[in-house]
């Protein structure tokens, strides 16, 4: 351990580091309770050396700033208590580079607090967690900025990723998969993006909520199934951008509740129960560009005030014209059916879907508007589907 000077445990040999040295731990599995890292050096595993917590410790708390962590495995740390330990934990520090190790079954994977300018890469999290209650999140950013969360793969946790008053950060090449709760969840946490992710299979989708400013962009929302489940819900977030997402097989693709100045441009919405939820609560609001192909419902809401704007999107329910043959529909399209809204008030309704009367409704109302709100309207609906 150590190429100039071997050491037979890693507490020791961290014990005679000095700031600028690096600590290389061979193969093999330490369990050597909680290691601490207080000093700026690089930490670095050689043919996977496995440091176990015995489920009874946080296995790595860093402590120091500059600090490297690279190629270990790490597992089995000590589980729920007030401390929340975790297989890393980094304590107020910045610059430290947490990249390519393997976290297994530890409470909460990785942890940062009151961190700035570090790195979260190429990790590989794996939990086994059943109940929420029971189960830390994969990687838990607490009150930091500026952090990189790049290409990892996360599950089974209660929520794969978690911003809370995390400011100036990226969250890119992720893929967070069958955690309990959220595949990514945000609070409080402004001017952060989010690029080229994958959320697939968890229990509720992604959530952003009481957060101003985050850019959305590339990622894909994928069989989030359940009663309560969504591609991505969005609640009490304003001045945001969605752009060139895919959400595919979710109970709803998108719920909006309190939203507003969102721009939601050039998605795509595909079997969907609902593409997109928006609530009555929602203003201000931008859907253009975007294609909605074989949704049970594209689009409802829960009120008769539409204060949201509909512009040039894709619906494959269209069934207008184009005699100028300008790929703009000459007839201006209504995406709300009345049964959808039917069914937002009473969800038993449901049961009626395809029937005979539901669509007779339907047509009648798309001819004749009278219940659902006059200018929930897309003036120029797009007679083909959008190259996005």
């Amino acid at each position: 351990m150590g190429s100039q000077f071997p050491f037979t445990s890693i507490k020791t040999a961290l014990a005679t580091t000095s700031n600028g040295d690096t600590v290389f731990v061979h193969g093999g599995v330490y369990k050597e309770g909680n290691i601490i890292i207080d000093k700026s050096i690089s930490f670095i595993g050689i043919d996977w050396p496995v440091l176990d917590g015995e489920n009874k410790y946080e296995v790595v708390s860093i402590k120091a700033n500059h600090v490297l962590l690279s190629g270990f495995k790490i597992q089995h740390s000590g589980i729920a208590t007030l401390e929340d330990p975790c297989g890393i934990k980094v304590y107020d520090s910045k610059y430290v580079s947490i990249i390519g190790n393997d976290v297994y079954d530890t409470f909460f994977g990785i942890y940062l607090q009151y961190s700035h300018h570090c790195i979260v890469k190429d990790n590989h999290i794996v939990a086994l967690g059943t109940e929420e209650q029971q189960i830390g999140n994969g990687i838990h950013c607490w009150k930091s900025d500026s952090l990189q969360i790049i290409g990892n793969q996360v599950s089974g946790h209660r929520d794969g990723i978690y911003f809370e008053f995390v400011t100036g950060s990226v969250i890119w090449r992720n893929i967070s998969y069958k955690n309990i709760r959220y595949g990514l969840h945000f609070m409080f946490s402004n001017d952060d993006a989010y690029i080229t992710n994958l959320f697939r299979q968890n229990g509720a989708g992604v959530a952003v909520m009481f957060t101003k400013k985050v850019k959305m962009f590339n990622n894909t929302f994928e069989d989030n199934w359940g009663d309560a489940a969504y591609g991505l819900l969005l609640k009490e977030i304003s001045d945001s951008y969605i752009f060139n997402n895919r959400f595919k097989g979710n109970t709803s693709g998108i719920y909006m509740e309190g939203t507003s100045r969102i721009e939601v441009e050039k998605n795509l919405f595909i079997n969907n129960g609902w593409g997109m939820k928006i609530q009555a609560s929602c203003m201000d609001n931008t859907i253009k560009q975007n294609n909605f192909l074989s949704n049970t419902f594209d689009v409802s809401t829960n009120g008769s005030l539409v204060l949201n704007k509909f512009e040039g999107n894709y619906w494959d329910k269209y069934e207008g014209y184009d005699l100028n043959r300008d790929d703009t529909g000459d007839v201006p399209y209504r995406p709300l059916s009345l049964f959808s809204m039917i069914v937002e008030h009473n969800p038993p309704a449901m049961l009626l879907f395809r029937s005979f009367m539901v669509n007779l409704l339907d047509r009648s109302e798309k001819i004749l508007p009278t219940l659902t709100p006059d200018n929930f309207i897309d003036e120029s609906p797009q007679m083909h589907a959008l190259p996005l």
